[in-house]
């Protein structure tokens, strides 16, 4: 198999900063960037979407981000805050010169505006709200948060680019609905034109950081004029645009197109391992609200041939239950027990007979925009059926998917994946107002114990316990490990893999 990857990813992969007089950044030029589809919302406080996330993460700033290294760093904080000893204040001092898009002063007043309406409607942020006492203005530049009690995963949740704690001027931010997309990043919202293109141009007054670029962390240089984000959603007009070189950046095409895309005009960027693909349960209502119905579907799904269905081959995938791969901190076998690459019809037969399930149809939510998705439902589909599940697919748009998963009438599985997140309490099934609403007493008290604890060594093994919950309630089905692929033109430098591409310091050789 022909491989490629850049000096400058093979770099950013291996946390090393190539010198700075490698490569001449050219300022100017267009990209068009073809996603999956229409996203459905410019406003990341209110979807967990990745796409929604790839898009507005240059139009929006959060407090802190990710560096190469998956740490926290400081974006629109000044630095890293001030913690109080017991853990539960956090002094958080602001940038001083950050401008929006309307040209207004980022403030302490906007800070604590964008806060108070992250805790109110961000799934994340509502996760995190039963901790948070108060948010405050200190001064014009200094805030401070303080909490009931220690919460480890509060900076990584300030950091995250979806369901995101963005800073967006008060008056915006004393909306729920996001009418204007005014925000303080590299580039802003010249036009949407619906299932046609997103336009995103240079914001001339943007303030970078000083540091050099360090993964999400550090400057953030606008040599390209002009981001156009195309909805491409059927996978093989993307696979077609990208071999023909119709576009500067291609996401999310089949791994099985790798060698298709090496022979044309673009090249394609494998980032391995790149996360999980998990069918989600819906706790709440439906069939999958008693967990003997989900203890039948985790033993009758086999992922090996799920997996090997959608990406093909093994170089692509591993069937692994672990919730993170060897080789990560937070890898552990604990309770990863039930987790049968195989499947086992027989055991699950005998769960789905001694559950309270009375024939009615699994309603299994899924898109072809992501085709392993699709892939992944009808080899499930078939492995359910044989256990005596009587399955019902329903196919739909990507942004119809996001938008019908809020509702828990309307599905008992819905198909997504994730990277493997910095922080586990990230993922979404951790919250309880994400889509699945999975709630209990053993959560809490696996999930509150790993929150409150601040030692990076102890709350390890207490990741453990909360693993253990996940197979023991079954809120979700992680199906395996996978790799990414994308496509990118030869002539756009300055690009790293990365779970979320990004476009600031990228630029068009001339």
């Amino acid at each position: 198999m022909k491989t490629f990857l850049k000096a400058a990813a093979i770099a950013a992969l291996a946390g090393i900063s190539l010198p700075s007089f490698a490569l001449a950044q050219t300022q100017g030029g267009a990209i068009d960037v073809a996603t999956i589809g229409e996203p459905p919302t410019l406003d990341p406080m209110t979807s967990t979407a990745d796409l929604v996330g790839i898009i507005t993460q240059h139009m929006f700033e959060t407090l802190y981000t990710f560096d190469a290294n998956w740490a926290v760093a400081p974006l629109l904080a000044a630095d890293m805050p001030e913690i109080s000893e017991d853990g539960t204040v956090y002094t958080i001092a602001l940038r001083e010169g950050v401008t929006f898009h309307d040209g207004s002063d980022m403030t302490a007043e906007d800070v604590v505006a964008s806060l108070e309406r992250w805790l109110r409607i961000a799934s994340r942020g509502m996760q995190t709200a039963e901790t948070v006492q108060s948010v405050e203005a200190v001064d014009d530049h200094t805030v401070q948060i303080t909490l009931s009690g220690p919460y480890a995963p509060l900076l990584s949740l300030l950091s995250l680019n979806n369901s995101a704690a963005i800073v967006i001027p008060s008056e915006i931010a004393g909306e729920d609905v996001m009418e204007d997309f005014v925000g303080t990043g590299p580039y802003q919202l010249a036009e949407r034109r619906p299932d046609q293109y997103i336009q995103l141009t240079r914001f001339d007054d943007y303030a970078s950081r000083d540091e050099d670029a360090n993964g999400y962390g550090g400057g953030r240089n606008q040599y390209l004029d002009e981001i156009r984000f195309v909805p491409v959603p059927d996978p093989n007009t993307r696979i077609e645009g990208a071999v023909a070189g119709q576009f500067d950046y291609v996401d999310s095409i089949a791994v099985e197109a790798y060698d298709r895309i090496a022979s044309g005009n673009t090249e394609p960027v494998m980032l391995a391992p790149f996360g999980w693909p998990v069918f989600v349960m819906n706790t709440a209502e439906g069939v999958n609200s008693d967990i003997a119905v989900r203890k039948a579907i985790q033993a009758a799904l086999a992922p090996q041939d799920m997996l090997l269905a959608a990406f093909g081959s093994e170089d692509f995938f591993t069937a692994d239950g672990a919730m993170y791969p060897e080789g990560y901190v937070w890898h552990t076998e604990a309770g990863t027990e039930p987790y049968k690459p195989m499947g086992d019809t027989e055991m699950a037969s005998q769960l789905l007979a001694d559950s309270s399930y009375d024939g009615s149809p699994l309603r299994i939510l899924t898109s072809r925009q992501y085709e392993f998705h699709y892939t992944m439902a009808q080899v499930a589909e078939a492995y359910l059926e044989a256990a005596g599940f009587d399955v019902q697919l329903d196919v739909v748009e990507w942004a119809t998917l996001t938008q019908r998963r809020t509702d828990p009438a309307l599905w008992d599985i819905y198909i997504t994946h994730s990277p493997f997140l910095p922080e586990p309490s990230l993922t979404g099934i951790m919250s309880d107002s994400s889509p699945g609403w999975w709630v209990s007493d053993a959560k809490h008290a696996a999930l509150g114990a790993f929150n409150a604890e601040a030692d990076p060594d102890a709350r390890v093994g207490l990741w453990a316990a909360v693993q253990e919950a996940i197979y023991e309630e079954v809120p979700a089905f992680k199906v395996g490990n996978f790799n990414a692929v994308a496509a990118q033109s030869p002539a756009l430098e300055g690009m790293n893999p990365a779970p979320w591409p990004y476009f600031w310091n990228a630029w068009l050789e001339e």
